[in-house]
């Protein structure tokens, strides 16, 4: 066997024989990763960032400071819970980081929060790298760090940074766990919904697509009855219409148009702030058709996705192959079929590439170095040169379009890996397990 790995425990099945023999967690020989180093790297990402939060223009800690910190203040103390006595524009578990972000204080709330969001990634950061002695693994850790650093403060600075983390872990546990995988990725659906695009995935390639849906209903009836039995009524589903009302965010690909309009000074069209959903959105000529059309059509085209992915699995396509690109390109449907397009959205991709990175290594080298590229321009945008957006400079709606751009190339990428699945790699077959059958592999 190669690396010296012993044979399989009789019994265990043909997918087990092909898991440890392609395996990328397996040790790589005479490979030592430098751990130290990738640690020490670790530390200095997450320093920047944090310094970048406190430090850049355009106040990144705007929502955790303006708007979470009120509201575990208000949860804290018994005024208003939002999701179980109010209205929540996030589903009810986001609350628990929020709350958990008070601990040492409303003086200490920033820094407790980025505290927290470190935590997080370094424990899914020390699963990826594991012993350090693991190619692929190895490579998508270094990436994961270029691109929270390219990234910048909305890494760390919002409430998806919590779930992004989360992914990561549960992604890695299906290998061996998909029951528990999918409870994490369940959890993290119900801190912010964008987790719901690998439960799909999961459930449209696995030939035990069955237990994936189990666990993902049964922890959300859990979680919903939770929140009944504090009393929030249909309050623990308000997310869903709070996101359905909003309008057409500024930085939205759907929004170019009417921000051309804009920076041309076009009459019709112009810039304004809701004071409820605290964004900056755009109205103009056709607009309020749009705001309609957007959900429904969000979700014709992540049927349409999953319903390919469903039809090359039935016609004999390797799931391995085609679950690094299905989840891709349901995660890119999500944010460019959206009329919401906060800056945010983009540390969703690192979980899909990570997977791409594990199973696919230097096959994923085109939409890896697409991510990052995406990430740099959106911290570009947001927060360095957002008040020049905010006037519509025709410069940044340009980055900005370009950015936006990118993306609809990565979903093109996706879902014509979709329609044209690569051949196998006999170096990585990282998803082999959590699509075929769930066995530990021999050690």
């Amino acid at each position: 066997m190669p690396g010296g790995r012993p044979p399989p425990r009789p019994g265990v099945g043909q997918w087990s024989v092909l898991a440890s023999a392609v395996d990328p967690f397996a040790a790589a020989p005479g490979l030592r990763a430098p751990r130290a180093l990738l640690w020490g790297c670790f530390i200095l990402v997450h320093g920047v960032l944090i310094w970048l939060c406190f430090v850049s223009d355009g106040w990144p800690l705007g929502d955790v400071e303006g708007v979470y910190l009120g509201w575990a203040v208000d949860a804290a103390s018994g005024s208003d819970v939002v999701g179980i006595t109010t209205g929540f524009v996030y589903p009810v578990l986001a609350l628990l980081p929020i709350l958990a972000a008070l601990s040492f204080g409303p003086g200490a709330y920033s820094a407790t929060w980025l505290g927290l969001v470190t935590l997080l990634n370094a424990g899914a950061f020390a699963l990826l790298l594991g012993r350090g002695r693991r190619r692929a693994a190895l490579l998508a850790a270094v990436w994961w760090l270029v691109f929270l650093l390219l990234l910048g403060p909305v890494a760390l600075a919002r409430i998806d940074a919590v779930t992004v983390p989360v992914a990561i872990v549960a992604l890695l546990l299906v290998r061996t766990r998909p029951v528990w995988g999918t409870v994490l990725l369940t959890l993290a659906t119900w801190v912010k919904i964008w987790p719901v695009a690998l439960i799909a995935a999961l459930f449209t390639v696995s030939k035990y697509r069955w237990q994936v849906a189990g666990a993902a209903v049964a922890t959300s009836l859990g979680v919903v009855l939770v929140a009944l039995g504090l009393g929030s009524g249909l309050n623990v589903l308000s997310f869903v219409t709070e996101q359905t009302n909003r309008g057409i965010q500024i930085e939205s690909p759907v929004a170019a148009g009417w921000m051309w309009q804009i920076a041309w000074g076009t009459p019709g069209s112009h810039l304004y702030y809701d004071q409820e959903i605290l964004t900056f959105q755009i109205i103009g000529p056709g607009a309020n058709a749009t705001i309609a059309a957007m959900t429904p059509l969000l979700v014709v085209c992540a049927a349409a996705v999953l319903t390919l992915a469903g039809y090359r699995t039935r016609s004999g396509a390797d799931p391995v192959r085609l679950f690094p690109p299905l989840v891709l390109a349901l995660v890119l449907t999500l944010i460019v079929v959206n009329k919401v397009g906060s800056p945010q959205f983009t540390a969703w991709l690192a979980a899909p590439v990570i997977v791409g990175l594990l199973v696919q290594g230097r096959a994923w080298r085109f939409p890896a170095v697409l991510v990052l590229l995406i990430a740099g321009l959106t911290q570009l945008i947001y927060p360095h040169l957002y008040d020049l957006l905010l006037l519509a400079d025709p410069a940044m709606v340009l980055v900005l379009t370009v950015r936006n751009t990118l993306e609809l190339v990565l979903l093109g990428w996706a879902v014509w890996q979709l329609l044209s699945p690569p051949a196998p790699n006999r170096r990585s077959n990282h998803a082999g397990c959590i699509l075929r059958r769930p066995v530990r592999l021999p050690r």
